[in-house]
């Protein structure tokens, strides 16, 4: 499998197209319904628009009284429309226009809402002519994005250890846990699943840089303790998701601007930050490798996109992020749909 493109940055004359279908994009659509409803005093609704979380939207969805719900079904219709000409705007560029089907992961896609903005939006492109299927990704948006490191291990590991170390660096959390590699169940690591993670939401508070890449430390060491404890024989390997474009040696060029502190140029490197902070894992020397965050999530999907030849991900939180991917082997048939 080979990453033909991430982290790509299209603009139009209004700015970045990704920002369109990023997350706060759709309570940009729901506040300006509600704008206009309050013009005529019609606003069903009292709580503010940037108050309201994906739990409070689906309530209102599935719970909310017809004008609650009809003004959520509202926004959905008005998102997933700026997602499909988000995807059709991609389509245009070279990596992207073989693509066949495209995973779409971050935190909107864990509610009804989300789920609803992006089954309407495929509808959206089937209906248009643009024959690409646009899917949930299978793992827990809080998951996939550890899991995916899996995918990048040497294979030494897969031989000596039954689980390794991963981080899932993002605009809003920072995530570190144990991956489970379960190979005994599935040599293609489609069992997969991740044995326990701890989540620090560093948005929530006012901190640098350096702070965050300490707190990082003590809870890397935590849950090597904790595996260790359980018995688990953890890989002396630790892989990163961050966003951004990753240089080879461990620099972030650009794209990290939603992170605590300056994270990009030359003179930061998080691997050297890790590899001093965990030197050791178990008697060995620790191995860490990087990439972009948006990457690390699609590759969560690996074992389940062997019948495309081009595939890609987009993952909508706090930015948009993207990859594609191309399979170097022969796709497999597809199963029928039921």
């Amino acid at each position: 499998m080979l990453v033909t493109s991430y982290n790509l940055e299209v603009r139009d004359e209004e700015g970045f197209i990704g920002d369109k279908a990023k997350r706060g994009a759709f309570l940009e659509h729901f506040e300006a319904l509600r704008a206009h409803l309050r013009r005529s005093g019609d606003d069903p609704i009292d709580l503010a628009s940037d108050k309201i979380g994906k739990k409070e939207l689906d309530a209102l969805l599935s719970d909310g009284a017809p004008h609650e719900a009809a003004l959520v079904l509202s926004a959905i219709e008005r998102y997933a429309q700026s997602l499909a000409f988000v995807i059709r705007r991609f389509a245009r560029l070279k990596a992207w226009n073989p693509v066949e089907r495209i995973v779409v992961g971050g935190g909107f896609r864990q509610s009804r809402v989300g789920e609803l903005a992006i089954g309407r939006a495929g509808i959206i492109l089937q209906t248009d002519g643009h024959e690409v299927d646009l899917v949930p990704i299978r793992h827990h948006p809080d998951e996939a994005g550890l899991i995916g490191n899996a995918h990048l291990a040497p294979k030494w590991i897969f031989e000596a250890y039954d689980s390794l170390v991963a981080v899932d660096i993002g605009g809003s959390n920072i995530r570190a846990g144990i991956v489970e590699l379960r190979q005994d169940k599935a040599s293609d690591m489609s069992k997969a699943k991740v044995w326990d993670f701890e989540l620090w939401r560093h948005a929530d508070e006012e901190i640098n840089r350096d702070h965050a890449i300490k707190r990082l430390g003590k809870m890397l060491d935590n849950q090597i303790a904790q595996a260790a404890k359980a018995g688990l024989r953890v890989a002396p390997f630790i892989g990163i998701g961050c966003p951004g474009l990753i240089e080879p040696d461990g620099t972030i060029d650009r794209g990290a601007q939603n992170l605590p502190g300056n994270w990009e140029g030359s003179r930061f490197n998080l691997i050297d930050c890790v590899r001093e902070m965990v030197p050791m894992i178990g008697e060995h020397e620790t191995m860490v490798t990087m990439h972009n965050d948006a990457v690390i999530q699609g590759l969560s999907e690996t074992p389940f996109m062997q019948d495309v030849a081009h595939w890609a991900v987009l993952t909508i939180g706090t930015g948009l992020g993207n990859a594609s991917y191309e399979n170097r082997t022969k796709p497999k048939a597809r199963k029928a749909k039921k």
